[in-house]
């Protein structure tokens, strides 16, 4: 039985898992997933999130192939604008191309996928987006609490259209990201970001106090930090 991970290691190592084996996620685990999902906070408490699970249904399976179009579509697009340089073999860059090309090859395959959406209340804001991708960060939570892993995308925008249609999504709602799970075929582990002090600042802007610092034995991007 997979021991949960407590909050703060949870939050620590909750990191993008695009590789999944082919053992199937149970519906007493999807429920507890979405459960937690759920529980995210949203403007004046209108909960206006709401899940789309796709399956092995004949209309998932019909969206799984919009999906891995809109991924193939994005992704191919991505590499042609040379964004990523070249970088020595088994660099971090490297790896994470490695796993995007995988991780897109093989999306339709995703043991499950859920599209967070959000039904609106109010003309389209900026802020909108607080209500509804707390409670995706939470649905990636809550995989990492079970043993399972999940990534974010936006693969759905290039067939929005076709996707809303199928699933019979209404008109004031939107599609506010495509996520996979599965149980990892690597495992979670720490993410490695930026030093604190270079994301907390103090009274002004750059300006990085003295407290923060990071856990001893921190691993950080770009490698270890300089001493």
């Amino acid at each position: 039985m997979t021991t949960e991970p407590s909050l703060s290691e949870g939050l620590a190592t909750t990191r993008a898992i695009r590789r999944y084996t082919s053992e199937p996620v149970g519906e007493a685990v999807l429920a507890k997933v979405l459960h937690l999902a759920s529980r995210a906070p949203s403007g004046s408490n209108r909960q206006p999130f709401r899940f789309v699970v796709l399956r092995d249904g004949p209309v998932s399976l019909r969206v799984r192939t919009l999906l891995a179009e809109g991924a193939e579509e994005i992704w191919t697009a991505k590499r042609a604008t040379n964004e990523f340089p070249d970088r020595a073999k088994d660099s971090p860059t490297s790896r994470m191309l490695v796993a995007m090309d995988h991780y897109v090859a093989n999306l339709a395959e995703a043991p499950v996928i859920v599209l967070p959406c959000m039904i609106r209340y109010r003309e389209p804001t900026v802020t909108e987006g607080a209500s509804i991708y707390p409670a995706v960060q939470n649905l990636l939570l809550g995989a990492r609490a079970v043993g399972l892993g999940g990534a974010i995308t936006m693969f759905h925008q290039v067939r929005d259209s076709e996707i809303r249609q199928a699933l019979a999504i209404p008109d004031e709602a939107f599609i506010a990201a495509t996520v996979t799970l599965g149980y990892p075929a690597g495992a979670n582990g720490p993410v490695r970001r930026k030093p604190l002090d270079q994301l907390v600042f103090e009274e002004a802007w750059e300006r990085a106090p003295a407290w923060a610092v990071d856990p001893p034995g921190t691993r950080f991007t770009g490698g270890p930090r300089p001493a």
